[in-house]
């Protein structure tokens, strides 16, 4: 991992009642899977298609702990190769964990290439 990467990457264990306040942010969405609460906010001015500065909390439902990551929207790109079209859903990387949360509400987490969570889940008004 770059030294880059590694600034990006911001890991933070939050208590529950921290977590809860920046779960229900005006910008934010909230995701809610079997097993974890999930706020994802854009921090990009609004109108933008893509936006390489998302922030994602993770919330254990069991334990009330919390991991922050910043990440980026995944969109497919159009046949010019450039152009995003339709939104895909999020990407956000802590070492070799890759976490995306698809367009349609589902959690995925990777341990390098390997499938090791999976969940449905709900998005959740504030």
């Amino acid at each position: 991992m770059s030294n880059s990467q590694r600034a990006s990457l911001r890991l933070v264990l939050l208590p529950f009642a921290s977590v809860a306040a920046l779960q229900f942010s005006a910008n934010a969405e909230v995701l809610q899977t079997r097993s974890f609460n999930i706020s994802i906010e854009r921090n990009c001015p609004e109108g933008e298609v893509t936006c390489n500065n998302v922030t994602y909390v993770g919330t254990n439902i069991r334990t009330g702990k919390a991991i922050e990551l910043q990440g980026k929207t995944l969109h497919q790109i159009a046949a010019d190769g450039v152009t995003p079209t339709r939104f895909l859903g999020y990407e956000f990387w802590n070492e070799e964990y890759r976490y995306i949360v698809t367009a349609d509400n589902k959690l995925q987490v990777f341990r390098e290439e390997q499938l090791i969570i999976e969940e449905q889940g709900v998005l959740v008004n504030p």
